[in-house]
């Protein structure tokens, strides 16, 4: 039954842009502009999908209201909120579809009922909807038993059950269940989808429930949350709205971000680089903890802090880190791929879990403790046992940085000496010196200065190329790559540095297209062992922005920042990366993006002022 939806849509796929997300902190839901709910794991964000037609349109599932008819579809968030609403307007009348998950109390603790509530009215005239709500368990591997009474639907499998309780009567349809019901002006239905591992069957189809209570605190709750946000900058809107969407990839009871709550959004269409971004990296820390911490929301900087805190407490025998975890902290993230999903207009292969969680990356050592060292600086000091453990991973630095990894990018085409991992190796021991310094903390401060200080000196000699006058991508080459653009960003150099400044313009000149940037140019020079090709990435060109700013050139950084607006979506939301042809690409709405877009926005408002 799955399979006939393309006749009804009248596409397979709708463009990755064309999506909101809505969510409980425990885990999303992606829904088009045709209020169709394509992507969404439950209980949490790493859970098997319910439903994943943005993967498989014929076998993946999906949960469609929308009026019959053709119709203008647009749609928006409440302000300072994360409720959507979808809107059509045709001939016969305008009408709305809105979409909210509320967040409980006891949210943080994991004692929480995941619901989806749907609320559907008309604002004039009269419309005809339709329902169509076909879950596929699993990732669409599971079958399901389906049950109809007065209250709505059970569907149920093996100790999994999800519930639809609706006042529309539903009839059965394959797996899945359709109705059709008209609404004129004035008048509104509420549909609830529910899962919960503590409720029973009778207790998931609870009748009496109209949502309007449920809206009004998840309303409350989103604008209370965002008016901690100190930003009034330039581009106010935009922050805030990368702030939410920060949030939202937030698993709550354990402060850890997802990178993006999707797998396998394809980063070439038709192409095999489509990876499972449902996980925490390291990495991201200082980024996240730098933003929120500049946003004045300390809370979720050191709740991310004590995730982090809990990570250093588990390092190897040898003591190294690993570069990912899942959202509750575990390290197995054993990649499959599944093999009965076609893939995002047919990007194949669809991977679940991450292989590159064995990989070796230097770099997050430096990203991990400088995001300690900005939550001791500007919120809570650290204590005295996660010093012991920051101690250790430092000694691991200076046992460990002249070693080849697979760097930032999660290269499959071998380690290599790599500029950047070298480069946050340096923070790193920057970082634990000023530290130690700052509180006073037993050190090996001449062992870590005189690392520190051979990192330093090896970049500039090895990493950097007379020829192409610039810093390159690894010892030994020639490929140029944006993740050098960070060097003043981290105070390795001075922006305003003649080698950073070459470097600059060397990055505009072959790594930039029409003001967006790539990671690298794929080729003999700069081989990540992947075939195919890729779209710019966003987080490099914001990286850009920010470059520029503080290399005094505010005016370009301006353009350049409000150009790449431009290419957010109608909902203000960024993925991974922008396609040769402009189109959105990778997993989405990636948290990586909107942490550069807030980092880049804060620093070029300051830039501007300065320059005034």
């Amino acid at each position: 039954m799955l399979t006939q939806r393309a006749g009804l849509t009248g596409q397979r796929y709708k463009p990755i842009e064309d999506y909101g997300v809505i969510g409980d902190l425990h885990s999303v839901a992606l829904v088009g502009k045709d209020a169709s709910i394509d992507w969404c794991c439950l209980p949490n964000f790493d859970s098997p999908s319910v439903f994943a037609s943005i993967l498989d349109a014929g076998k993946g599932g999906f949960f469609k209201i929308a009026p019959i008819g053709e119709t203008a579809q647009k749609q928006s968030y409440f302000p300072d909120t994360c409720v959507l609403m979808t809107r059509f307007s045709g001939n016969d009348g305008v009408g709305e579809v809105i979409d909210f998950m509320p967040i409980e109390a006891g949210a943080e603790k994991g004692q929480h009922i995941h619901q989806i509530i749907r609320r559907v009215r008309v604002v004039s005239g009269r419309l005809l909807f339709r329902l169509e709500c076909f879950p596929a368990l699993a990732y669409g591997q599971r079958k399901h038993s389906l049950s109809l009474s007065k209250s709505g639907a059970i569907f149920s499998s093996r100790g999994f059950s999800l519930a639809l309780t609706s006042r529309v009567k539903l009839r059965g349809q394959g797996s899945g269940v359709v109705a059709e019901f008209a609404l004129k002006a004035g008048e509104e239905v509420t549909f609830v989808l529910r899962h919960s591992e503590q409720l029973n069957e009778r207790q998931l189809l609870a009748p009496g429930f109209d949502g309007t209570s449920a809206l009004d605190a998840t309303m409350s709750y989103w604008r209370n949350w965002i008016g901690g946000c100190r930003y009034s900058g330039r581009w106010r809107d935009m922050v805030r709205r990368s702030a939410l969407t920060l949030k939202l990839l937030t698993f709550a009871p354990t402060g850890a971000i997802v990178a993006a709550p999707t797998t396998s959004l394809p980063e070439e269409i038709g192409g095999q680089r489509n990876w499972d971004y449902r996980y925490t990296w390291i990495r991201d820390a200082a980024f996240t903890v730098y933003a929120f911490l500049r946003l004045g929301l300390n809370h979720e900087a050191e709740d991310f802090v004590k995730w982090l805190d809990a990570r250093a407490h588990e390092e190897d025998r040898d003591g190294s880190l690993q570069i990912m975890y899942s959202i509750h902290g575990r390290h197995d993230l054993p990649e499959q791929v599944l093999t009965h999903f076609e893939g995002y207009r047919g990007s194949a292969p669809v991977r679940i879990g991450n292989a590159a969680h064995r990989q070796l990356q230097l770099d997050i050592y430096g990203e991990l403790i400088d995001s300690i060292y900005l939550a001791n600086k500007h919120s809570r000091p650290i204590s005295h046992d996660l010093w012991t453990h920051v101690h250790a991973l430092l000694e691991y630095v200076c046992d460990h940085w002249q070693e080849k990894d697979e760097g930032i990018w999660e290269v499959r085409g071998g380690r290599r000496q790599f500029v950047f991992s070298k480069l946050m190796c340096w923070v790193a021991l920057d970082r634990g010196l000023r530290l130690a310094q700052s509180r006073g903390f037993p050190a090996e401060t001449n062992r870590w200065r005189q690392h520190r200080d051979a990192i330093y000196r090896a970049i500039m000699s090895k990493g950097w190329s007379e020829k192409k006058q610039s810093f390159i991508q690894y010892f030994g080459g020639q490929a140029l790559d944006a993740s050098n653009l960070l060097m003043p960003l981290v105070k390795f150099i001075s922006p305003h540095d003649p080698r950073m400044l070459s470097t600059l313009k060397a990055t505009q000149d072959v790594l930039s297209s029409d003001s967006l940037v790539y990671r690298y140019r794929i080729g003999d020079a700069s081989s990540d062992g992947l075939p195919g090709k890729e779209g710019t990435f966003s987080m490099c060109t914001f990286w850009m922005v920010e470059c520029l700013a503080r290399a005094g050139q505010v005016e370009e950084a301006r353009n350049l920042f409000e150009k790449m607006h431009s290419y957010a979506n109608h909902l203000g939301l960024f993925s991974e990366q922008i396609s040769p042809i402009g189109e959105a690409v990778g997993n989405f709405p990636q948290a990586f993006t909107h942490l550069s877009l807030i980092s880049a926005a804060v620093n070029l408002d300051k830039a501007l002022e300065t320059a005034r």
